[in-house]
């Protein structure tokens, strides 16, 4: 997805199921600082923001997360402290992801998560079903152009290492399927959607680490009888292709809220 991200968190302190079972309330950060620190270690959880990866300027997080620089400046420092982030001086430099996931992280990407998952999943499978009518609409609609630019990106996706440019690959090459549906009303509904599931980041989330690879792999697969689907103008086997490779988000987050010991969503 492109541009700017405005994540709608539910209330904090929203009810939610405890450990136990029984309904209780999170506890609920007591600043901003507060909210906006969780917010950003989940996103790294959650490979929204990878390992060796540069947060983007403060002004500009600070824009995306609807708050002051100040607070951004805040929750980056706390970050630090944590080890999850390091920041380089000079030309080059900025707030850089050191690790994904420390002992810390449990109870951020509880609070940040569990708040608001009726939401996240109920937008994740909104986001499937306009995922599969976007490639259907592809496969109805493709130039020869944009079968050329799908095979294109579809390599670039094969070849790319596994992590940030894969996660980039993958942008790439979804947008350029947006761009073969040429319905620019469904790609800007899609991107509002996507915007409401992301945490704090204008990308994708990539999963952790350590499964990371086998995810890859999976949507190599994914990619690679979608763009045939679409180039071949098998509208219906391109529309339920996309439609169950869009459920990977859903997934990884579902991984990342047991990670942090939260009940079965």
């Amino acid at each position: 997805m492109t541009g700017s991200v405005r994540s709608r968190l539910e209330p904090v302190g929203a009810p939610s199921v405890d450990s136990a079972g029984t309904l209780g309330t999170l506890l609920a950060p007591v600043s901003r600082a507060d909210e906006i620190t969780d917010r950003l270690i989940t996103a790294i959880a959650i490979g929204e923001y990878l390992p060796g990866s540069k947060l983007p300027a403060e002004r500009e997080l600070a824009a995306s997360l609807g708050v002051g620089r100040m607070t951004v400046r805040s929750a980056i420092a706390r970050l630090v402290e944590q080890g999850l982030l390091e920041t380089q001086r000079g030309r080059g430099g900025g707030s850089f992801v050191r690790e994904q996931w420390t002992s810390t992280s449990n109870a951020s990407v509880r609070r940040t998560l569990s708040v608001r998952w009726e939401s996240i999943r109920d937008t994740c499978d909104a986001v499937s079903r306009l995922q599969g009518a976007i490639a259907g609409a592809a496969a109805e609609k493709r130039t020869e152009e944009d079968t050329t630019l799908l095979r294109e990106r579809l390599e670039a996706f094969r070849s790319a290492d596994s992590g940030p440019q894969s996660q980039r690959a993958d942008e790439l090459l979804h947008l350029a399927i947006c761009a073969a549906a040429h319905n620019e009303t469904l790609q800007s509904v899609l991107f509002e959607l996507e915007s409401q599931v992301s945490i704090a980041a204008p990308a994708h989330l990539w999963g952790s680490t350590t499964g990371m690879r086998a995810m890859e792999l999976r949507a190599l697969a994914d990619h690679d009888r979608l763009v045939n689907a679409i180039c071949d103008q098998r509208a219906s086997d391109a529309s339920e292709i996309a439609l169950e490779h869009a459920r990977i988000d859903l997934e990884l987050l579902e991984e990342a809220l047991h990670r942090a010991g939260a009940p079965d969503a």
